[in-house]
């Protein structure tokens, strides 16, 4: 397989190298995902996961990123099948500084009376985002990705230079593996876990904003609710954490009462690709050019289809 047969080589197959193959592959590039796991396996997929809530303080840069992937993941709910849907939940912080303000144009925004809060908070609203159901969801984008044309191989590579040698265009979604990919040292991570228990009733999804390294949130899919969360920076271990699922379930009963004595049906363990800023940039190499999309934290989902444009355009302009 030389470089005639393929335009755009992408490194990583989570939700940032999917959605950004998707968009390639759609616009008529010949596109081949190379992936240490099947998107089943990635960090990606043991996420809640919602969007359209950015954090206060966010770039200009993540707000964009933020705003055009909510409009597309509105637009996927339409479809019951990409496992997408709106859903209306609370957002709260128990310190005023920690409360998202670029949320108030969320359809649905309410904020929250002193007696609507649960106890310990300071401030919260109620707001309809879409949720995400990430098995379900990286199904469909595979699928999707696969009926454009798209190529997927599970294979590590040790450089991108190996990636390279199959096409001038290289883009790197590599996450947590950019640190040893492309030596860059920034990149920690950021480990995760979360709890998925049988759903006893529960319809809205719950979010505590804050940036404390524990917090509280529940995600109803259905018959199912994922708890989080928790972060751990420089863990690289992905074994569940029995006492770690404990508080977890602790902190989201105090919440939400009827998750107390929910059936425990798995533990998903993830490490989120934690950096000081997202890097989204073109750079050459040799008669190439390598495009790096990594370091998105806990905001892949959210910033995905944003920063899989820019990924587009910064390949077109190559």
């Amino acid at each position: 397989m030389g470089r005639q047969d393929i335009d755009v080589v992408v490194v990583g197959a989570g939700v940032i190298g999917l959605t950004a193959g998707v968009v390639l592959a759609e616009a008529g590039a010949r596109v081949r995902i190379l992936t240490a796991e099947e998107p089943s396996a990635t960090t990606s997929a043991v996420a809640g996961a919602l969007t359209g809530i950015v954090p206060p303080g966010s770039l200009p840069a993540l707000e964009r990123w933020g705003t055009i992937t909510t409009d597309e993941f509105t637009m996927l709910a339409a479809d019951p099948s990409t496992g997408v849907r709106l859903a209306s939940g609370l957002a709260l912080a128990r310190v005023e500084g920690e409360f998202p303000s670029s949320s108030t144009t969320l359809p649905g925004f309410a904020m929250l009376r002193p007696e609507e809060l649960a106890e310990g908070f300071q401030v919260g609203f109620r707001a309809t985002v879409p949720l995400v159901e990430m098995p379900r969801y990286l199904r469909y984008l595979t699928d999707r990705y696969c009926a454009a044309g798209g190529e997927l191989t599970v294979r590590r590579l040790r450089t991108l230079t190996e990636a390279a040698e199959q096409a001038r265009t290289v883009v790197n979604c590599t996450g947590t593996g950019a640190r040893d990919l492309v030596l860059d040292d920034s990149v920690r991570p950021g480990w995760g876990q979360h709890v998925v228990v049988e759903n006893p009733g529960v319809t809205e999804f719950f979010v505590e904003h804050t940036t404390a390294a524990k917090w509280a949130s529940f995600m109803p899919h259905g018959d199912h609710v994922v708890l989080g969360g928790v972060a751990v920076l420089d863990q690289w271990d992905r074994a569940t954490d029995l006492d770690v699922a404990a508080g977890i379930l602790r902190r989201c009963t105090a919440v939400e009462p009827l998750l107390a004595g929910a059936r425990v049906l798995e533990h998903r363990v993830g490490l989120r690709p934690d950096r000081p800023v997202v890097r989204l940039e073109a750079e050459l190499l040799g008669d190439g050019r390598r495009v790096h999309c990594y370091g998105h934290g806990g905001m892949g989902v959210s910033l995905s289809w944003g920063c899989a444009r820019d990924v587009a355009a910064l390949v077109a302009s190559s």
